[in-house]
C-alpha cells in the first residue's frame, strides 16, 4: 500500500504522516510519547478530527499497539458556557 509521506494528519498542529514516521523510528516510543513529541491531536479541536486517523498511525509504527489500547484521549479545548453567563442577567 502506499502512503503519500507529506499528507496532513494532525491539520491544527501541521503534522505529516513522515514526521510521525520519523519521530516512531527515531525515538522507539510510546503512543503518548508519540503525540508528545510531535503535538498530533493536541491541537485546537482537541484531537477530534485527526483521532481516528493517528491511532491507525500508531498502530502501524509502534508494535504490539492496537487502537482500544493506545492512550490518548480527546481533550475539549473549551467548556459550555450559557447565554446567561457570557451577556450577564436582565436584573
Amino acid at each position: 500500500m502506499h502512503k503519500d509521506n507529506t499528507i496532513i494528519i494532525c491539520r491544527c498542529e501541521e503534522v505529516t504522516y513522515s514526521t510521525l514516521q520519523e519521530t516512531a523510528k527515531l525515538h522507539q516510543c510510546s503512543a503518548r510519547e508519540l503525540k508528545l513529541r510531535t503535538r498530533a491531536g493536541m491541537g485546537f479541536c482537541g484531537g477530534r478530527t485527526c483521532r481516528p486517523i493517528l491511532d491507525r498511525v500508531i498502530e502501524d509504527f509502534i508494535p504490539n499497539t492496537t487502537a482500544d489500547a493506545i492512550p490518548l484521549k480527546y481533550q475539549p479545548p473549551v467548556r459550555a458556557v450559557t447565554f446567561g453567563t457570557v451577556g450577564g442577567s436582565n436584573d
